[in-house]
């Protein structure tokens, strides 16, 4: 504890307020419990020291008669009042709290902890974002490929459609075509046909020898069919019955048939057989 004594003139002004000393205690007091409870916001954990000495001042205020000034010519003086007496007044001076170094490197670890925690967060949320974003990519992007297989697959039906029809449609025309070939190939051969076929044909008769030996056989004929209808040249081949030759080129002769017209006119048929049948019932 120290004491000072200070000599002030008479033109020192008057002493401060009691109350805005008080004032001024309660502004710190008041900053200092903030400054603490930010500390503990902060995850700060105080530790119990022992609580030190605080010092204080104590300084006390005399005031002195003034020296009396220099007048150029002598005068008078004038008595002067004595100075009232001044309280002396007591300040607290209080010390800042002393910051233990320990506490400021806990503070700061917790500091860069939570910054890294929340670079941390942010670098895990980037992340989340890339790989939401990622994901939507690629539904997208498989929207897509099946949205081009689809109309791949909606083409190629449509081309198998269309090859079936014409498929279809060109069976149609070849079975259209095939049947009138056949109905012309029909009608040529029925035309052909009506060309041979005889208008008068009488059976031979039996032979009375074969008929009495009962001997059966068949006898083919071979001739020409001139543009009257007639027969012409007949002649029996080599599988013909010695007994059944002159009764089947007699029948032969007898023929009458419808000749061939080729162009508008009729031509002859040569080489016209007909095979004649022997059986005893």
């Amino acid at each position: 504890m120290s004491s000072l004594i200070m000599t002030l003139p008479n033109s020192f002004p008057a002493p401060r307020p009691q109350w805005l000393s008080h004032a001024s205690a309660a502004v710190v007091t008041v900053a200092l419990h903030a400054a603490v409870f930010g500390l503990l916001l902060h995850g700060w954990t105080p530790e119990l020291t022992a609580p030190s000495s605080t010092q204080v001042l104590k300084t006390q205020l005399v005031s002195l008669p003034a020296p009396q000034p220099v007048l150029a010519a002598p005068v008078e003086p004038e008595p002067t009042p004595l100075p009232e007496p001044v309280e002396t007044m007591v300040r607290d001076v209080v010390e800042e709290p002393q910051v233990d170094p320990r506490i400021e490197q806990h503070r700061l670890e917790q500091a860069e902890l939570a910054y890294k925690r929340a670079e941390l967060e942010r670098r895990a949320e980037e992340q989340r974002v890339k790989e939401r974003q990622r994901k939507q990519q690629l539904e997208r992007e498989r929207q897509e490929r099946l949205e081009v297989e689809r109309q791949q697959h909606e083409t190629q039906r449509r081309e198998q459609l269309a090859r079936e029809a014409r498929q279809r449609e060109q069976a149609a025309q070849a079975e259209a075509a095939a049947a009138a070939e056949r109905a012309r190939q029909a009608e040529a051969a029925a035309a052909a046909s009506r060309q041979y076929l005889p208008i008068a044909k009488d059976a031979p008769a039996y032979p009375q020898r074969a008929l009495d030996k009962g001997i059966e056989g068949t006898c083919t004929v071979s001739y020409s069919v001139n543009p009257q209808g007639r027969i012409e040249n007949p002649k029996a081949l080599d599988d013909c019955h010695p007994l059944f030759i002159r009764p089947s080129l007699s029948a032969a002769k007898s023929f009458r048939y419808q000749p061939r017209v080729i162009d508008g006119r009729a031509v002859s048929v040569p080489k016209v057989k007909n095979t004649f049948h022997y059986r005893i019932q």
